[in-house]
């Protein structure tokens, strides 16, 4: 019987941390200890009880304030009593509920924050309001998350392209040890002895061995309206990534309805991402103009644009600059989203018209990105994930 009473006394207290204490939450519970610490912490940004504790009568309003003390503490509370993913969740409602973007420009709120994605998205749109003072520990906040991002992501990257670059170069007189055995087979059955049992190859196929020369050039053109913010992070740490493989020529384009080649920074992403400006119009027509312009060998180019496709510039233009590309060779890659979250908001016309030029748009993780740039240097179908909705 205990034991039944003990279950009913823990979901009890689960929903009374839940639904916040109000008059009608029905619970009858009372927390004490640790448990009453995270109800303060959870009624400050959901709730409706003042810094303080005391009740403001049943509405529901957020109780930080601006003070920046009052935030700081908050801050360290919750990441005593929660989990990084929990806590990371919390900051982003924070910011967005509260508005508390503001107090992100000073150091020492910077230092109590817990650093991801998407605080380094909202420290970008806060560069050009942000004082020097804070500067350099924005900068230091920002390297971390990338340091992390780059630790994660490289090792496979370079592995999965170097592959695929060494199959896009094969030879038709390799040495042994660089035949592609399952391609020759079965470019030879036609030559199969049945009475030996056998395949007598008149073509070898091989894997061209990896020189240094470059063999591909990419071109990763990002668009850095505000809803890019994650996709602009990761593509700016795939940026630095490829371009420390030399057999990769790769050229890093931001735009909004103005054009930046970024190219000459990208041996640090961190200061790639400072380059950028998040916000603002959207032209797509005039950074694949730009992108264009750069292509000197187009059987032997990726381009990839990720963007949501809410087009500002001439929608016609920027469908025959992508069909123009193809015609020529170019292998053309549209991502609505380079990121770990769900389904992203997007134009769904531009993205069905990319589709009928043989351009299917859609969104990509970033542990898939590698196989989708893998697919496209080998001109074979993209690895498209299902996108609900």
């Amino acid at each position: 019987m205990s034991g039944t009473q003990d279950g009913t006394q823990e979901r009890l207290r689960r929903w009374r941390l839940v639904l916040g204490g109000d008059g009608a939450d029905g619970t009858g519970c009372e927390l004490r200890g640790q448990d009453a610490a995270m109800d303060g912490a959870l009624s400050a940004l959901y709730g409706g009880r003042r810094p303080g504790g005391a009740d403001d009568g049943g509405a529901r309003t957020a109780g930080l304030g601006a003070s920046a003390p009052n935030v700081a503490r908050w801050l360290g509370d919750i990441r005593t009593y929660f989990p990084t993913s929990v806590v990371q969740v919390m900051q982003r409602d924070a910011i967005e509920r509260l508005g508390l973007s503001a107090l992100l420009l000073e150091p020492e709120m910077l230092e109590a924050v817990e650093a991801d994605v998407h605080l380094v998205g909202t420290l970008l749109s806060l560069n050009k309001v942000m004082p020097e003072t804070t500067k350099e520990t924005a900068r230091a906040v920002v390297r971390k998350v990338v340091e992390q991002l780059e630790k994660r992501l490289s090792s496979r990257t370079r592995a999965t392209l170097t592959g695929a670059l060494d199959r896009s170069a094969r030879i038709s007189r390799p040495r042994h040890r660089d035949i592609d055995w399952d391609r020759t087979i079965r470019a030879n059955l036609k030559n199969y002895l049945p009475e030996y049992r056998t395949v007598v190859p008149e073509r070898l196929i091989g894997y061209g061995r990896a020189a240094q020369s470059v063999k591909k050039d990419v071109v990763l053109c990002i668009d850095q309206s505000g809803s890019m913010a994650a996709s602009v992070v990761y593509a700016s740490v795939f940026g630095a990534v490829l371009a420390s493989m030399r057999a990769i020529a790769t050229r890093l384009v931001v735009f909004d309805t103005a054009v930046v080649d970024l190219t000459d920074q990208l041996d640090d992403p961190v200061d790639v991402l400072f380059g950028t400006q998040l916000g603002g119009g959207t032209d797509i027509n005039r950074a694949l103009a730009y992108c264009q312009s750069q292509i000197t060998r187009p059987a032997d180019t990726v381009v990839v644009l990720i963007s949501d496709l809410y087009e500002g510039g001439i929608r016609d233009e920027m469908l025959k600059r992508v069909a123009a590309m193809k015609a020529s060779g170019v292998q053309f890659v549209a991502l609505l989203a380079l990121s770990d979250e769900g389904a992203p908001a997007y134009d769904r016309e531009h993205a069905a018209a990319l589709a009928a030029l043989g351009a299917p748009a859609f969104a990509c993780t970033p542990d898939l990105f590698p196989e989708v740039m893998a697919a496209a240097i080998e001109k074979r179908p993209l690895p498209i994930p299902d996108m609900a909705g």
